[in-house]
């Protein structure tokens, strides 16, 4: 299998919509997972920043500044090569715009997978968590969520090719919405595969 027939998904969403729950649902049957998230907080050691909302968020905002809107799929791309087999099918956590889409396109077929919560779910879902590098105060959130909003997630949202809404779903329910999209996607891309092959 070559690289343009594998399958990526890209999973896209406001902070704590459960992108990350999603993404590990998929690693663990069977995706190879990156994380825009570990690929900033990379960075942000090289660089020597101090682990925080306020650095991180400034580090990928000046990257996509200096480098354009695709800044972070570019370095996603370095990280695919030197990790991971041509043939794994992928999830990567974290896509914020579809500037970073497009330029995955060049390693598979994408499909992108948004994951939707309400604000309060949400707000819930990052207490819970309670990463160290994420600010649990309310005004943080609204912060965090306006930073989002600039760097074109909500047309990521608006053009992804399906929704899960994750409003009070157990995680069972999760896994088995997630599962079926992903199976689904995998099943037209093998049959896609087959049809190509056949023309050769």
């Amino acid at each position: 299998m070559s690289e343009n027939k594998r399958l990526i998904i890209c999973i896209t969403g406001m902070p704590g919509a459960g992108k990350s729950t999603v993404a590990s649902l998929l690693h663990h049957d069977g995706f190879a997972m990156v994380t825009m998230g570990d690929v900033i907080r990379e960075e942000a050691k090289r660089h020597n920043l101090v682990m925080n909302d306020s650095n991180l968020g400034n580090l990928m905002l000046n990257l996509r500044k200096s480098k354009g809107p695709a800044a972070i799929a570019y370095l996603i791309l370095k990280k695919m090569e030197q990790e991971l087999n041509a043939t794994d099918n992928i999830v990567i956590d974290g896509i914020r715009s579809v500037a970073e889409v497009n330029v995955l396109k060049s390693l598979g077929s994408v499909k992108l997978l948004a994951v939707h919560a309400s604000a309060n779910m949400r707000y819930k879902h990052i207490k819970e968590r309670g990463r160290f590098d994420v600010a649990l105060n309310s005004n943080d959130f609204r912060i965090r969520d306006k930073r989002e909003l600039k760097i074109g997630i909500s047309e990521a949202i608006a053009l992804s090719d399906e929704v899960v809404s994750n409003n009070n779903l157990t995680k069972d329910e999760l896994r088995n919405k997630v599962l079926s999209i992903a199976r689904k996607w995998t099943t037209e891309k093998n049959d896609k595969n087959i049809v190509d092959d056949n023309k050769k």
